[in-house]
C-alpha cells in the first residue's frame, strides 16, 4: 500500500503504533501522522490515503467527527477505530459511519499485522478491478472515436460506466504516436494508440496544463468544445484534422475553428500541377538515376507547397499513397523485405511534423536510389557476361583472350576478370581451356582428325602444348584417350 495515515494526540502512542506498522512486514511507502482531527482532515483533503488509523477522544475534532467529515471526500481510506474500554459506545457510532475495524487500547502488535494484511490484500484485488475496468472503459471510448454508433449503443456504454467527466465541457488532443504515457489524472483522460496516435481527453481547466507541459514537445491538433459521449466521436475527428494540418503545416498546437490564411488561386493552380500524372511519375522514375540531385528538387518541391497550404491535405496523401504503391510494384527487387523505414514512411503522419518526416524521406530515397542503380548495373553486367560466353562459345578456336573478350563486349579489364569468375564460377583462363578440352574429347572420339589438327581445331597452334594440356586436365594422352573410347563397346 502507498500511504497509511496515523491520527493520535498522544505522541507515544502515536509513534508505536507508526513502529508495529514499519514491522508488520506489510509493505507501506509512507507513514503519516496527525496529532488531532482537524489535522488529518486536512491531509485526506490534500493526498490520497489508503489507510487511516484513528483514536476517537482528540482535541479540536475527535475521531467520530473526523469519519463522518471524511465522507465527502473523493477518495474514502480504509479506517480502523482506536480506543478505551470505556469508548465503546463511540465506536459502535464510528463502525456505522463506515469505520472498517475497531481495536482496544494498548494497541497489539499482532492485531495490526493482521489488520494490515486483511486491508493490503483488498486494495491490491481494489486495484485490480479498477485497471480492469479502466482499461474496459478505455477501450469502449476508443470504439466511440473511430466507429459509429447507434442511440442504443451509446444508451448501453452511458448505464455501464461513470460519465460524469463527459458532463463537463472537453476537448479532445491528438498528436503522433510515442513511447511515453500520460496516466489519466486531474481532468484528463489519456488514450494510447487510437489509429496509430494518442489522444488526450481533457477538460477545459485541464487543457492549458497539458499543452504546457505534456504535450511541451509535441504538434498537436486540438478539437472544440464538447460535452457529452454523444459528441466524443465528433471531438475525435477534428482533433485529427487539426492533426494533420499541425504536421503539415509545422504548428506546434493547431485548433479548430482557427482562422486559415487564405491562399490566392493562382498558386493553388501552380502547385496542382506538380500533383498530376507527368509529376507523379518523374518522381518514381527518376529513382535510381544518376539523378539524385533533381529527384531531391522534386521532392522538396512537391513538399514545401504541402507545407505552405498549397496542396490539400488529402491531395498529400492520395499522392503519396499512390507513390508508395508504385516504387513497391516498380523496384521490388531493390526493397528490403524488412525495410522498416519504408513501412514507417508509408504512415504519413507518423514523425512530429513534416519536416521530420521529409528529411526521413530524402535519406531513404537516397539509399534506394544506390540499392536500384547498382542492382541495374548488375543486370546490364549480367547481360554482357552472357554475351562474352556466348562469344567464347563460338570462337574458342582463334587466338582468344581476356584482352579481346572484355573489349569484344565493353567492359573494363579489370572489371570484367572479377565480374566473369563471379558470374560462371570459374577465372577466364579455365573456363575457355575446359571448353577446349570438351571439344578436343568430341573431336577424338567421334572423328579421325590427326591430333595436330584437332588441336588447331580447338585453338592450340603448338600440338606439344596441347598434348600437354590435354594430358594435364583428363589424365591421358590424346592418343591413349581416344584408344580408350575406342575400345568401349
Amino acid at each position: 500500500m502507498k500511504a497509511v495515515l496515523v491520527v493520535e494526540d498522544e505522541k507515544l502512542i502515536r509513534q508505536g503504533i507508526c513502529t508495529m506498522i514499519r514491522r508488520s512486514g506489510v509493505p507501506v511507502e509512507v507513514i503519516l501522522e496527525c496529532g488531532n482531527g482537524e489535522m488529518a482532515l486536512e491531509v485526506l483533503r490534500e493526498q490520497r490515503i489508503d489507510v487511516m488509523f484513528t483514536d476517537i477522544r482528540m482535541p479540536k475534532m475527535d475521531g467520530i467527527e473526523l469519519v463522518k467529515r471524511m465522507q465527502e471526500l473523493p477518495h474514502v481510506p480504509l479506517t480502523v477505530a482506536v480506543s478505551g474500554y470505556d469508548d465503546f459506545s463511540y465506536a459502535v457510532e464510528m463502525l456505522r459511519s463506515g469505520v472498517r475495524e475497531y481495536i482496544l487500547k494498548p494497541v497489539e502488535r499482532e492485531k495490526i499485522t493482521e489488520i494490515l494484511q486483511k486491508f493490503d490484500r483488498e486494495l491490491e484485488q481494489g486495484r485490480k478491478t479498477d485497471a480492469h475496468q479502466k482499461r474496459l472503459g478505455e477501450q469502449q471510448m476508443k470504439q466511440l472515436m473511430l466507429l459509429e454508433h447507434t442511440d442504443e449503443e451509446l444508451e448501453t456504454i452511458r448505464s455501464g460506466y461513470k460519465l460524469s467527466f463527459f458532463e463537463e465541457e472537453y476537448a479532445v488532443c491528438c498528436r503522433n504516436r510515442r513511447a511515453d504515457d500520460l496516466r489519466s489524472e486531474g481532468g484528463c483522460i489519456f488514450l494510447p494508440d487510437v489509429g496509430g496516435n494518442d489522444l488526450y481527453v481533457a477538460q477545459r481547466d485541464a487543457l492549458p496544463f497539458l499543452l504546457r507541459n505534456e504535450l511541451a514537445e509535441s504538434y498537436v491538433g486540438v478539437s472544440g468544445w464538447h460535452r457529452g459521449l454523444d459528441e466524443l466521436r465528433a471531438a475525435y475527428l477534428e482533433s485529427l484534422a487539426m492533426r494533420r494540418t499541425a504536421f503539415l503545416r509545422c504548428r506546434p498546437v493547431a485548433g479548430f475553428g482557427e482562422e486559415t490564411e487564405h491562399v490566392p488561386q493562382t498558386l493553388v493552380d501552380e502547385a496542382l500541377k506538380l500533383t498530376e500524372e507527368p509529376a507523379r511519375l518523374r518522381r518514381v522514375q527518376l529513382i535510381g538515376t544518376e539523378r539524385r540531385e533533381e529527384l531531391a528538387r522534386a521532392w522538396r518541391q512537391f513538399l514545401s507547397e504541402v507545407k505552405n497550404g498549397r496542396i490539400a491535405p488529402e491531395l498529400y496523401v492520395s499522392c503519396m499513397e499512390e507513390f508508395f504503391r508504385d516504387v513497391a510494384r516498380t523496384y521490388r527487387n531493390a526493397l528490403e523485405e524488412d525495410d522498416a523505414v519504408f513501412a514507417s514512411l508509408r504512415e504519413l503522419f507518423g514523425e512530429d511534423h513534416i519536416g521530420v518526416y521529409e528529411e526521413k524521406l530524402l535519406a531513404w530515397l537516397t539509399e534506394l536510389s544506390e540499392r536500384v542503380g547498382n542492382a541495374l548495373d548488375i543486370n546490364r553486367n549480367r547481360q554482357k557476361l552472357a554475351e562474352a560466353v556466348k562469344y567464347i562459345e563460338e570462337n574458342y578456336a582463334k587466338d582468344l583472350n581476356m584482352a579481346v573478350v572484355s573489349n569484344y563486349i565493353e567492359m573494363n579489364y579489370s572489371l570484367f576478370s572479377y565480374s566473369f569468375k563471379q558470374y560462371t564460377g570459374s577465372n577466364f583462363v579455365n573456363y575457355l581451356k575446359d571448353i577446349r578440352m570438351r571439344e578436343a574429347k568430341r573431336l577424338l572420339a567421334e572423328s579421325d582428325l590427326r591430333i595436330i589438327e584437332i588441336s588447331q581445331a580447338v585453338g592450340y597452334d603448338n600440338e606439344k602444348h596441347f598434348m600437354k594440356m590435354f594430358k594435364a586436365s583428363c589424365g591421358v594422352s590424346p592418343s591413349e584417350y581416344r584408344k580408350n573410347m575406342r575400345q568401349e563397346p
